[in-house]
């Protein structure tokens, strides 16, 4: 079907950023055929379906570089005990029994709500960590059908970690990666691990081996905490960067999520080898681990994208959250007014090229037809001069009206189309308080 999403502000991004007033974006299936003048691109395609974008802005589709959309349905748990006093304590108190509380139905559940929570926000395209030890293995099919349902993209992996089972989780993501295969343009497969300090060097090796066979990078948690840096250094006599890299994790394809507490010669290592980072300011403030040294590793050269790390599945939040916390945590003005915008609209895009193979965040013609359309009435002048002022502090507040997906309105008019929003909150509001209650018992 060929679609005209007229009269609205075009914004292209990509590598020549056009703004473009009372323009048009034609797609065709699931590909942009035609960017241009909305009267011209009518007369060009007089007989496409026409949907009306006047006092909208018209964007590429958001990228999420990282999420745990398994998290949701702890939002309003009450945690039993004494508040933890650390991250440690967080994923022993919290995390650890969230993901041993989850069952089939939850997994389910847990990757639908986050996804209604991505079309909402314009969020086409998710990276995502998942971890359901009581019920592991086929947990990724669970999470790839939800995904196809709500019509988004993503690339999936499972959590490995020797903390329940040693190797606990090799066998699901090997079945996944090597039913997946290089990816269908809308799932995709990484190597899943939990983090250095929950994984024995027999355990990484098995992980980096079936990687490295079909061709796929790894994601895992890094330095969030010092204390996985500590770790390292004790058992291992090495910085975690530097350890994984003994054991064959670093590489263009692999993730490493957070890097907060890592040196200058970690950082080095990160650029010389093209390992991705993956940024989340608001679960490291959310966790108070410390603020990742992004200007640091910018200027070394290191790919640094934006997630979320499940706190939500808005990603004009998390940039600006990023603009705000490196300008405090460097207590300088003039930073991170360039370089947060960078991690959200072009570093993401290259991680997804790397995941995927798809060249996304652009609107040009033979580029795949992801939009997020947003209500906006620019209340100064507009144009690619001043495109990330607006960006900044006036498009994070903007409402997402209309999200398309590979050419498919997965939203219109503010209604999700895809997944029946009210059944599947109603629905998790009768099975939440089951798993917070096996939570209590663990």
């Amino acid at each position: 079907m060929t679609i005209r999403f007229e009269n609205g502000i075009v914004v292209t991004l990509g590598e020549n950023n056009r703004v473009l007033w009372n323009a048009a974006v034609v797609t065709d299936g699931d590909t942009i055929t035609a960017v241009g003048e909305a009267a011209e691109m009518k007369r060009l395609y007089p007989d496409a379906e026409a949907v009306d974008c006047s006092g909208k802005i018209i964007l590429p589709g958001f990228i999420c570089a990282h999420h745990h959309f398994y998290s949701t349905m702890a939002r309003g748990m009450a945690i039993p005990g004494e508040p933890a006093e650390n991250f440690v304590q967080i994923l022993e108190r919290l995390w650890w029994k969230v993901d041993r509380a989850i069952l089939e139905d939850d997994i389910l559940l847990s990757a639908q709500l986050p996804l209604i929570d991505c079309i909402r926000n314009g969020t086409t395209t998710i990276i995502d960590h998942h971890a359901s030890p009581s019920m592991r293995d086929g947990s990724l099919d669970i999470i790839e059908g939800a995904v196809r349902q709500a019509g988004l993209r993503a690339s999936l992996c499972y959590e490995v970690s020797d903390r329940n089972v040693k190797g606990g989780g090799i066998a699901e993501n090997e079945r996944f990666i090597k039913k997946v295969g290089k990816g269908d343009g809308q799932i995709a497969a990484m190597m899943g691990l939990h983090a250095s300090f929950t994984v024995s060097d027999e355990t990484v090796e098995t992980c980096v081996g079936i990687a490295r066979e079909h061709g796929v990078g790894c994601h895992i948690h890094v330095a969030e905490d010092a204390a996985d840096r500590v770790d390292s250094l004790s058992r291992y006599g090495v910085p975690t960067v530097n350890r994984l890299h003994r054991l064959g994790v670093t590489g263009e394809k692999s993730i490493f999520v957070h890097c907060v507490h890592v040196d200058e010669s970690e950082m080095d290592l990160l650029a010389e080898t093209g390992t991705i980072v993956v940024h989340n300011p608001e679960s490291n403030m959310n966790n108070a681990v410390g603020v990742t040294p992004l200007l640091t590793m910018l200027k070394k050269g290191v790919l640094v994208g934006l997630g979320t790390d499940g706190m939500n599945s808005d990603m004009l939040v998390q940039m600006r959250t990023a603009y705000l916390l490196h300008r405090l945590a460097n207590r300088d003005p003039r930073v991170a007014f360039v370089e947060a915008p960078t991690l959200l609209l072009q570093n993401n895009r290259e991680i997804v090229r790397r995941q995927l193979g798809l060249t996304l965040g652009e609107i040009a013609p033979g580029r795949p037809a992801d939009l997020a359309i947003l209500d906006y009435h620019p209340p100064t002048p507009l144009s690619e001069a001043n495109f990330l002022g607006h960006l900044i502090f006036g498009l994070v507040d903007a409402v997402v009206d209309t999200t398309v997906c590979r050419g498919q309105i997965l939203m219109r008019n503010k209604q999700v189309l895809t997944m029946d929003e009210e059944r599947i909150a109603a629905r998790s509001r009768e099975l939440a308080p089951q798993m917070w209650k096996r939570l209590e018992e663990l």
